[in-house]
């Protein structure tokens, strides 16, 4: 009764603990900007968004059962991003505009709710849903039904490599550079690379499209599609790292090239955390949460091949690529608060994307496993157990070798210090 009467006051900790994890979670912008921009404007888009909805729902015509449905469904869409752009927070980045990642966030949390409403489908549903998205789906084909893999390996033309460069292997590199980009450890990228390779081996058994000849695996994929996005993501961090940050507004730049050089430059982050995953101190939490962040990093690798496998469309179908790039964008902020989480004492709890991020990656695999019992009752226990093992190994061995350099790194240079310090003396 007297707590009810009396609240509790916050203990400083406390208050302290919030503001961080805001500061994480929500980052503010600076006052840089053009105001129109970054004011809200909240009466002014309830207008805008009634009377277009208003003008809308008076004068479409709704004859056709199924196009209400869609038109519906896309309204419904919308305004669920306006209320995000409103409600929702920032998250760890401002660039180019808080406003983006709050429909970012938005999107993530629609496709978790639709992941959630899928599960709870039959199977005939499920394909009665996809049909009425698209109706070219009834007519789908499998990859792997018309496709060959592995055939002839021993036969090595240069016909038949530069049949291997095409769109989607400009879409590997350039999906490994953003990946450089965002874990920004050459260490990290080339073990979840390997390890992956090692992943689609022990998943050949279930997906046959894994099965590559070992000049397409090691030299094509590893070294030059893998390698070369990995070396061209750090290669633009080193250049974002050295970089200095020195932001003015458009209103202080006079100059009609500086003004439209500003307005590019939005596009850029506005500053530059300097990653470092390992450290010669590391905790075993931090080092188990590494791990559990390999796991889940192939775990949502697995889940776009199955997915399109299981629920039958092509690579190149919207339903396959609009995934891709939504995971690949909440990948991004995702990444930030995960780091934050491991590296920071001060934080204590994963960020919101970061939560919404690993219950999709784990919704998405449920809906796997629950469409497709047939195939996964094919699965070898053995080859899972190993390929676990096989993560825990590479992953140690690598860890265990960042964390020897990271420790010789550290005792040469407070050695040198010492040296310094007993020469100036």
């Amino acid at each position: 009764m007297a707590d009810s009467v009396f609240p509790r006051t916050p203990r400083k900790e406390d208050v302290n603990y919030n503001l961080h994890f805001r500061l994480i979670n929500e980052q503010q912008v600076d006052d840089i900007c053009l105001d129109f921009f970054y004011k809200p404007h909240t009466i002014t888009l309830l207008t805008l968004t009634v009377l277009s909805l208003m003008y809308f729902a008076y004068t479409r015509d709704d004859d056709n059962s199924d196009n209400n449905l869609r038109v519906g469904i896309l309204v419904v869409v919308f305004f669920f991003l306006v209320i995000s752009v409103l409600a929702l927070p920032n998250g760890p980045f401002t660039r180019p505009h808080p406003a983006v990642w709050r429909i970012v966030f938005g999107l993530s949390v629609l496709y978790f709710l639709f992941l959630v409403f899928l599960i709870f489908l039959n199977w005939d549903q499920v394909k009665t849903l996809m049909y009425w998205l698209d109706p070219n789906l009834r007519y789908a084909t499998r990859e792997a039904d018309i496709m060959e893999y592995a055939v002839n390996c021993t036969v090595i033309t240069w016909e038949r490599v530069l049949c291997h460069f095409d769109i989607f292997a400009f879409a590997h590199f350039a999906g490994w550079a953003m990946k450089a980009l965002l874990i920004r450890s050459y260490g990290l990228c080339w073990t979840i690379s390997i390890t992956w390779e090692l992943t689609e081996l022990f998943f050949m058994h279930l997906l046959p499209n894994f099965a590559e000849c070992w000049w397409d695996q090691v030299i094509l994929d590893i070294l030059l599609c893998n390698g070369g996005g990995i070396w061209l993501g750090m290669t633009a961090c080193r250049f974002l790292e050295i970089r200095t940050y020195r932001w003015a507004s458009i209103k202080e730049i006079h100059s009609t090239t500086g003004k439209i050089k500003r307005a590019v430059l939005q596009f850029t982050p506005a500053s530059w955390t300097y990653v470092r995953w390992f450290d010669p101190k590391s905790s075993f939490q931090r080092l188990t949460g590494i791990y559990l962040f390999m796991i889940l990093w192939q775990l949502t690798e697995l889940n776009t091949f199955f997915l399109k496998h299981i629920f039958v469309f092509q690579a190149s179908h919207p339903l396959s690529w609009c995934r891709i790039l939504l995971v690949g964008v909440i990948t991004a902020p995702t990444v930030r608060q995960y780091y934050a989480y491991l590296t920071d004492t001060r934080c204590k709890r994963v960020g919101t994307q970061c939560w919404v991020f690993g219950a999709i990656a784990f919704l998405e695999a449920l809906a796997c496993v629950k469409f497709s019992q047939d195939l996964f009752s094919k699965t070898q226990i053995l080859y899972v157990v190993l390929w676990l093992l096989c993560l825990v190994r590479i992953t140690s061995l690598h860890m265990y070798w960042l964390l020897h350099s990271g420790l010789l790194l550290f005792s040469y240079s407070r050695r040198y210090l010492l040296y310094g310090t007993e020469f100036a003396s």
